[in-house]
């Protein structure tokens, strides 16, 4: 069987009234495409094991197969040998993380989303005119420990509207809001509204701070959720806005919708009187897990899928200046 998107295919009849529409954009953005790649790229310029921080991209099937390869996934650098070589991940690190791999004369290799390092820089910049930071965010999240990190003493947490009466500022008229890159727009919006009635002069962002893709892949979800009778989220538990998509299909008007890491997570009672599917994943995906789902479904009786795109992406990150620096030397050399 090939789930291919097949318009003709895909078209409901009074045979078979069922449809499977699959969003676009989907799946792998250009930072996590990135953040990937330099892990291959690492391994295969200097051999393993390499080192990487964290979880490269939230997601664990990316995980599996690159510590397949060689790279060893650690929680923190305490756990790396002095002198190896170590990634940080695409949810970036604060700078005390950079003083410890310098301390431990670590080889670093930063794979930091370009997105989420115009975050940090915006902290710095804010941080140095003395402004208070309201971020908002979700506490333990990688992404949030990095950005405030940049700028501890200015940076207070807002995790959801619920909060905003309990923040307290030296200086109302001092204040700006940065947030998170993967979360819902519309939550996001939500806080920045209830901060800014608290605090009229609340200054924002030079730019949005949510990422064109998290945004691209809600978009996208809204759209085929006004239609779906069931939307399938391929993705992680702990990757923000594969979680933040089933919320955002939710209230664009999917009757149900749930997250699953592959296939075999999917309950078939969820199927049970459902003739619409819609389907996308996360921007740390790969397309075979959506694929495994497509295959799933049309082993039970749906039809081929088509393919509703909202927009094209063509966003490409250049991998890091330490990695390409290298990988010239190594061709040189060869």
């Amino acid at each position: 069987m090939t789930s291919d998107p097949s318009p003709v295919a895909a078209t409901p009849t009074s045979e078979n009234p069922k449809q499977v529409v699959v969003a676009a954009p989907r799946g792998y953005c250009a930072g996590v495409d990135r953040a990937v790649i330099t892990v291959e790229k690492a391994l295969d310029a200097y051999g393993p094991p390499v080192y990487v921080r964290k979880q490269i991209v939230h997601n664990k099937h990316v995980v599996e197969n690159l510590a397949a390869r060689g790279a060893v996934f650690v929680e923190e650098l305490s756990e790396v040998p002095e002198g190896e070589t170590v990634v940080f991940s695409a949810h970036g690190v604060s700078p005390a993380v950079r003083h410890e791999a310098t301390d431990r004369q670590l080889k670093t290799i930063d794979a930091t989303c370009p997105l989420v390092t115009k975050v940090h820089h915006e902290a710095k910049r804010f941080a140095r005119d003395d402004l208070e930071i309201l971020l908002i965010g979700h506490a333990g999240h990688e992404e949030v420990e990095g950005t405030a990190g940049e700028a501890p003493d200015n940076i207070t947490l807002v995790q959801s509207p619920d909060e905003v009466a309990a923040v307290e500022v030296k200086d109302p008229s001092r204040v700006a809001w940065l947030s998170q890159t993967t979360l819902s727009v519309d939550e996001t919006m939500a806080t920045v509204n209830a901060l800014r009635e608290k605090f009229p002069q609340l200054m924002d962002p030079p730019s949005d701070d949510i990422c064109y893709a998290t945004q691209n892949r809600q978009s996208a979800v809204k759209q085929i959720a006004a239609h779906s009778d069931l939307v399938i989220v391929v993705g992680s538990a702990n990757s923000s806005n594969s979680v933040r998509l089933v919320e955002v299909a939710l209230d664009a008007g999917a009757k149900a919708s749930y997250r699953v890491d592959n296939a075999t997570e999917i309950d078939e009672a969820w199927l049970e009187g459902v003739d619409r599917v819609g389907i996308t994943s996360g921007a740390s995906v790969p397309d075979d897990l959506v694929q495994g789902v497509l295959e799933f479904l049309y082993d039970r009786g749906y039809p081929l899928a088509t393919e509703e795109t909202l927009t094209e992406e063509n966003l490409v990150f250049a991998l890091p200046p330490e990695l390409r620096k290298d990988i010239r030397k190594s061709a040189i050399n060869d």
